[in-house]
């Protein structure tokens, strides 16, 4: 087994920076991976995201087999940073009067149960509207909240299958694939997270807030992208182009004497830098391989053409003269060598952060950069109902009596028995 790859403390933001959404408060009713993923980014811009857990067990994520640092699995890890995570049995009435209470102070609600189930507990948007009309209510789902499908079940690779984005993953020659990551799961948590923040921007106008949804399934058939568009003005279905999409033989991937890359020529104008200036064949770039067009009726000959002669040389020699041409190539990789890539390393993608149980687990840093409100410093994924007396305390005024009473009624389950009891 490889070795765990060395990684360098956080620097810490810029001191005095303000945060995006300093003073937001976001009650976190989600559990897997869309509806983490969104309130994560939410946290990450300084949002306050009390996550709400299932005592017995909490977020599904947490025991996902992945990898994991004192118990602590990578899906978890990977999701749920900045939160501050509390246990709560809402099969307990008096679980469900604390729920309650924190969606009274919120400003967002984010669920993504079975349908049905925060109406059966009083927590559902028509429930809670009247006692803070302010709020913006998200629910995700796989096929809505309405209609005929709404009480399907559904993950990520279901949607990826049912709107067709499936089949145009894979080769031409092989069945569909899914995506290895969750693309269509984090696509949606993604999307919920602008839908919140515009409804949060509406509310500025409105004066009020809303229900808002996103499901997995509608998330999927938009990232058919151009090629439903081109269904829908053809009638011809979309085939799997594997690694070339509309199988350009210059675009794809292509090996070296000792390794592979990735190059992507999409247009006559680096098609002819390739050909004319990396490769010294201009005859490559007339007659029948002249056009765009051209190319694609000629694929396979011109493809078998390109890789007898990238094979004969080395791919670093190629990636220099590709590069100093300004043709766009890439390394193809493998996880542990992207990560331990000079892109992923000098552009501070990934650090150490600590963590109560495991002293420090990795962090894979958010992709998104704003200049004056940079992401608030990192903090580890909470370990179940680690702040739930916090939480009690702080946001909701609860007093010792009060906390010990909760535990008495087993609204923490047996995460937090011993909260508020000395």
């Amino acid at each position: 087994m490889s070795a765990r790859p060395h990684l360098p403390d956080r620097a810490p933001r810029m001191k005095g920076a303000p945060t995006a959404l300093e003073g937001l408060l976001v009650v976190d009713f989600t559990r897997v991976v869309a509806g983490p993923a969104c309130t994560q980014t939410l946290a990450d811009f300084g949002a306050e995201v009390i996550k709400i857990e299932n005592p017995e067990g909490g977020d599904d994520t947490r025991h996902y087999e992945h990898a994991d640092l004192a118990g602590e699995s990578a899906a978890f890890v990977s999701l749920n940073r900045n939160k501050r995570g509390i246990a709560l049995d809402l099969t307990k009435p008096k679980a469900r009067d604390v729920a309650r209470e924190l969606i009274a102070r919120a400003d967002v609600v984010v669920e993504n149960f079975s349908s049905g189930v925060m109406k059966k507990y009083g927590l559902d948007y028509a429930s809670v509207a009247p006692i803070n009309p302010r709020l913006v209510y998200c629910s995700i789902s796989a096929y809505g909240r309405q209609g005929p499908f709404s009480s399907r079940p559904g993950f990520d690779p279901i949607t990826q299958a049912e709107s067709g984005f499936m089949s145009l993953n894979g080769f031409p020659d092989g069945p569909p694939v899914r995506t290895g990551p969750p693309a269509v799961d984090m696509m949606t948590g993604m999307s919920a997270c602008n839908t919140i923040l515009l409804a949060l921007l509406a509310r500025n106008r409105l004066v009020r807030g809303q229900h808002v949804e996103v499901a997995l399934f509608d998330i999927a058939v938009a990232m058919t992208q151009f090629y439903g568009m081109a269904y829908l003005m053809t009638g011809v279905n979309p085939s799997r182009q594997g690694n070339s999409p509309n199988g350009s033989p210059s675009v794809g991937v292509y090996h070296a004497s000792d390794a592979p890359f990735y190059i992507a020529c999409a247009n006559d104008r680096l098609y002819r830098r390739l050909v004319i200036d990396v490769l010294g064949r201009p005859d490559l770039s007339s007659g029948e391989f002249s056009d765009r067009r051209s190319r694609s009726a000629n694929k396979e000959k011109l493809r078998a053409i390109l890789a007898g002669i990238f094979v004969q040389g080395q791919r670093e020699d190629w990636m220099t003269k590709m590069k100093a041409a300004n043709i766009p190539v890439g390394y193809l990789r493998t996880v542990e060598e992207a990560f331990n890539s000079p892109e992923v390393r000098e552009r501070h993608r990934v650090c150490q952060i600590p963590h109560p149980a495991a002293g420090f687990v990795p962090n894979i840093e958010s992709p998104l950069n704003l200049g004056m409100t940079p992401v608030i410093d990192p903090v580890a994924a909470p370990l179940l109902g680690q702040h739930t007396e916090e939480v009690l305390r702080k946001t909701l005024g609860y007093d010792d009596a009060q906390i010990a009473a909760l535990a008495e009624a087993g609204v923490f389950g047996m995460v937090a028995t011993t909260v508020g009891v000395s």
